[in-house]
């Protein structure tokens, strides 16, 4: 079995930490123990050795000599598989660098390609292959190449010993003599980012070194050592990958039959942070890390928190150069895969749905897959020509899915050393990948969907192809395909639709009809009258487009006398749907009136079938289309149709109707008639409204005289205008006594309340016959005939409180003594009177009145009542009197408090006047107010007098109660004013 160098792993914290890893993982020769585990935290597992056995030969595969017959049935699929990958080289300026100079390894990192070559040189370029920048860090063979994730520096290790990191934005830079030929570099992540400017580097000498910055420059540890030559590394997140001679992973050992490990290189690549593809000689491993379960059937608490395993191994008929991860989305996803001649031990759980895109190399020389180093010498190997290599894809379950051979410049003369793949992620743009050679920069992108319709095209797949663009275009893809060879998306579904039509699959081919035709007016008309002529013309009506694009006029109205033909109600629901425009729509009208001329009810005022009523409102919606509403309501009319008053509306046909009054509130009657028999809840008119609300475009005088005949209506919309603005119907207002009190005479008192306008003797006489009492009182009071009115509440309505109500809205004092002479003979107006007394009239002014002998009955009640008023007032008034004389103890008291209380002062405390601190050294003298404000005695002094006296007795450290009465007695008198701040505020108080 052939097995790769040793990749061994490294665990531990980020840099961005300042932490470093945990230690080297090494396997010694000797066998591990049970846990086998290292001491830094991995533990590496494996399956049975018998899922690593491989078979020498061509074990478990087909002879071809036993499968003679079948040649030509495989030669056919095989041509009916499609290439997975497409290729191109990387631009003419990346061609003129490798002329005078070779290639000697690449990387990739945000947006920019790091070409490394022999001559030691290093090249910047971007992704069309522009070159941006070249510096020459090395005086040899640049053997690896390394960015940072912000591609701003660049880590080079080569055989002149050095390495060497560059930045491309500023002038640092890194230099390390090794001393020995270096072979691989590796930058920490977030190298730009961190501190400590980690890398990574080993080489000839078998040392793995890792470089850290410090205080006082870079500190070297030594990570391994002993085991040959550190060929590759890679430094993922907290883990780190790299391989040597004698290392083995998984603990697998090395069989003695081995490949040299300087003519065929390890690859180390990091599919994601807990999976490693390991690739070297003809041999792939992927190892997978993860967290070590924690399960109660595992009482060890010393176990390493991170377990290895080889979830695959796959062994190949070839060399490889070079391995990155492929996506299993590509058209090779509908292809049947080709197994190859490999055994192939894998495990069930598979960390991602990916293939792997191997570089394979096939030796000239078959002695180089043997251990023995002395079997072929350079010499030997440089006469013999190496084949193509080429790029494979192989799936996780070890098949080969699909192989290209390269057309590489001078394949013939290299290595599988000198070829490298390098993966390019999509950010932004779309993923590929580049295959370097010392003389050539080629890039591999997966074919596209286009190619994929390319393809279906050439072999006249006209159905699947069109789908393939149909799913691109919905998931939002832009189809760019017109136009390019081979993918016409027109041509293609030009040439599938005439297939349709000839099958007599008229609705498929019709429903393809948008997608091909688009906004090709010429190409739909032509395809619409080939239907015509086929008498297939309702497949494709549903998908004639009317805008965007819209087509002649003569493929529309073909549609319409179809329908007017075949369905009418389509018609009419299509004549309402489309845009106007499309078609000619006098020739339409013209159609529709000779049919409607040839039905029998045609001439009534109401349709009697079905086919007439839709005949008409055909024309009805035609003339309103055609901008000919005036034409168009008579047919709303005779339909009956409530949108009579929207197309007046819409239309602004209210000069049109201004002598049709009567026809439309007899219309509008009959809509009101049939929504109360339905059970609808009563609506205001809407002819009324719209009367009202187009006042200025139907004159309100033409629709008063148009209504006289209706005057019911006429109180409906002389009552809107007055609601809507009591001056409009000022010319009216007469009429409208009349018909208020006709028609709502509860509503002629409000109104004779809100007008003005009216005739009050015209009022008062209709109000009169119509013996409407209250309304003839407020009239004879507006006319000033007081009296009249109370006689009549009194003598015809008998009603004590709208007297007192009527002589107070009065304010007549005439109108008290009227009223109280009245009441003298009434019993009931004087209990009412008294019940009723209030501030206008005084009790004892009407008790008086009271005759001797009167029975007055409830009198005692109304007396009481008097009484009880009376107690209640004085009640009240005592009430206030005490809650006043309360707050004003409450008011007092706090007063007395604030002002007796003692004053807050700190050493913060400042002056209100000056804003100096109260407390000085040495202290002056501060005066405390009861308005609690404490200002300097400087400052509450306007004269230049000195508040304090001379005499030495009163102004002393401790002085005695009396002398203390006699220093305030002095000062109070020395000052000129109370408070000086409240006597800003016209408030001041004394001390």
């Amino acid at each position: 079995m052939s097995s790769p160098p040793a990749s061994s792993f490294k665990s531990g914290s980020s840099h961005a930490d300042d932490e470093k890893p945990n230690g080297l993982v090494t396997n010694s020769p000797e066998p591990m123990s049970d846990d086998d585990k290292d001491a830094n935290g991995i533990e590496y597992e494996h399956e049975d050795d018998a899922q690593y056995a491989y078979s020498e030969g061509t074990d478990g595969v087909e002879d071809e000599e036993d499968n003679e017959g079948e040649d030509e049935d495989e030669e056919e699929e095989e041509e009916e598989e499609e290439p997975a990958l497409k290729y191109e080289r990387l631009g003419d300026v990346a061609h003129e660098l490798l002329q005078k100079d070779s290639a000697s390894t690449l990387t990739y990192s945000n947006k920019r390609l790091a070409l490394g070559t022999h001559a030691g040189i290093v090249h910047i370029l971007d992704l069309t292959g522009q070159r941006i920048k070249s510096v020459k860090p090395h005086s040899a063979s640049i053997i690896d190449i390394c960015m940072d994730e912000t591609a701003d520096f660049i880590a080079t290790a080569s055989l002149d010993g050095q390495v060497v990191i560059h930045s491309l934005s500023t002038t640092e830079v890194y230099s390390f003599d090794m001393r020995r030929p270096m072979r691989t570099i590796a930058l920490e992540p977030n190298f730009a980012k961190s501190g400590s400017r980690a890398f990574i580097c080993g080489g000839m000498a078998g040392n793995l070194v890792m470089h850290e910055k410090g205080w006082l420059g870079h500190k070297e540890t030594l990570l391994h050592s002993g085991e040959g030559p550190i060929w590759q590394t890679r430094w993922r997140g907290r883990l780190i990958a790299w391989a040597n001679d004698l290392m083995r992973i998984i603990f697998i050992d090395r069989p003695a039959d081995s490949p040299r490990a300087d003519l065929f290189k390890c690859t180390l690549h990091w599919q994601d942070d807990s999976t490693l593809l390991i690739a070297w000689a003809d041999e792939i491993k992927v190892a997978r890390i993860r967290t070590r379960p924690r399960t109660a059937a595992n009482p060890k608490t010393n176990l390493p928190p991170l377990i290895v395993e080889v979830t695959a191994v796959f062994q190949l008929d070839c060399m490889i150069a070079g391995i990155v991860p492929h996506p299993m989305t590509t058209p090779l996803s509908a292809m049947v895969p080709q197994p190859r001649p490999s055994n192939v031990a894998s495990s069930p759980s598979q960390p991602f749905l990916t293939s792997f895109l191997v570089l394979a190399y096939t030796p000239p020389d078959t002695s180089l897959l043997t251990g023995n180093e002395l079997a072929s010498s350079h010499a030997e190997q440089a006469r013999k020509a190496a084949e193509r290599p080429e790029l494979r894809i192989i799936s996780r379950s070890g098949e080969e899915l699909a192989a290209d051979a390269l057309s590489i410049t001078g394949f013939e003369r290299w290595g599988c050393n000198d070829y490298v793949l390098v993966d390019v992620p999509s950010n932004q743009h779309e993923a590929f990948y580049v295959v370097l050679s010392p003389k050539d920069v080629v890039v591999v992108r997966p074919r596209d969907w286009r190619d994929h319709v390319a393809w279906l095209v050439e072999r006249k797949r006209y159905e699947e192809a069109l789908e393939e663009i149909e799913r691109r275009q919905v998931a939002g893809e832009t189809a760019a395909a017109e136009g390019e060879e081979g993918i016409d998306a027109i041509a293609i579904g030009q040439k599938y639709i005439e297939h349709l039509v000839s099958e007599g699959e008229f609705v498929k081919a019709a429903r393809l009809c948008p997608k091909v035709c688009g906004q090709d007016t010429k190409r739909w008309e032509d395809w619409i009258f080939v239907f015509v002529q086929k008498h297939q013309l309702q497949a494709i009506i549903p998908f004639v487009p009317t805008e965007s694009p819209t087509l002649g006029h003569l493929v529309y109205e073909m549609i319409l006398a179809y329908f007017l033909a075949h369905d009418r109600q389509t018609l009419l629901n299509t004549i309402r749907d489309w845009p106007k425009g499309i078609y000619d729509i006098s020739v339409i009208i013209v159609a529709v009136q000779a049919e409607l001329d040839r039905a029998p009810s045609s001439s009534a005022m109401t349709s009697t079938s079905p086919d007439t009523a839709i005949l008409m409102e055909c024309l009805a919606e035609l003339y309103t289309m055609n901008r000919q509403p005036g034409k168009a309501l008579p047919y709303f009319i005779r339909l009956r149709r409530p949108n009579v008053f929207d197309l007046i509306r819409e239309n602004n046909l209210f000069t049109s109707v201004q002598d049709q009054v009567t026809l439309l509130v007899d219309f509008d009657h009959e809509l009101m008639e049939k929504r109360r028999k339905e059970g609808a809840e009563p609506e205001e008119s809407t002819v009324i409204k719209l009367f009202v609300d187009h006042i200025h475009s139907i004159p309100i005088g033409r629709v008063v005289q148009q209504l006289e005949s209706r005057p019911y209506y006429l109180y409906l919309y002389l009552d809107a205008l007055f609601m809507k603005d009591s001056h409009l119907t000022s010319d009216f207002a007469d009429k409208q006594v009349t018909l208020y009190a006709e028609y709502a005479p509860l509503r002629l008192i409000d109104f004779l309340r809100a007008s003005n306008y009216y005739n009050l003797e015209m009022a008062y006489r209709i109000c009169n016959e119509r013996d409407l009492v209250p309304e003839m009182v407020f009239l004879l009071g507006r006319m000033g005939n007081n009296r009249q009115a109370l006689t009549l509440i009194i003598e015809r309505l008998g009603d004590v409180n709208r007297a007192i109500d009527f002589a107070k809205e009065q304010h007549d004092d005439d109108l008290w003594e009227d009223l109280l002479r009245y009441s003298e003979s009434r019993p009931t107006f004087i209990r009412g009177l008294l019940e009723n007394v209030g501030a206008e009239i005084d009790p004892i002014r009407l008790i008086r009145r009271i005759k001797n002998g009167l029975e007055i009955p409830g009198l005692k009640g109304a007396l009481i009542k008097i009484l009880h008023d009376f107690n209640l007032q004085m009640s009240l008034l005592e009430g206030c009197q005490t809650v006043l004389n309360g707050d004003c103890v409450d008011l007092a008291s706090t007063l007395y408090r604030g002002q007796s209380s003692g004053f807050s002062l700190n050493g913060k405390t400042s002056c209100p006047i000056c804003s100096l601190p109260l407390v000085q050294m040495p202290q002056s003298l501060i005066l405390l107010y009861l308005c609690r404000h404490i200002v300097h005695a400087r400052c509450a002094s306007k004269s230049d007098r000195p508040l304090l006296p001379n005499d030495d007795s009163l102004v002393t450290t401790r002085p005695n109660t009396s002398a203390r009465i006699a220093l305030t007695s002095m000062i109070r008198a020395r000052i000129d004013q109370g408070c000086p701040v409240c006597h800003r505020r016209g408030e001041g108080e004394r001390t």
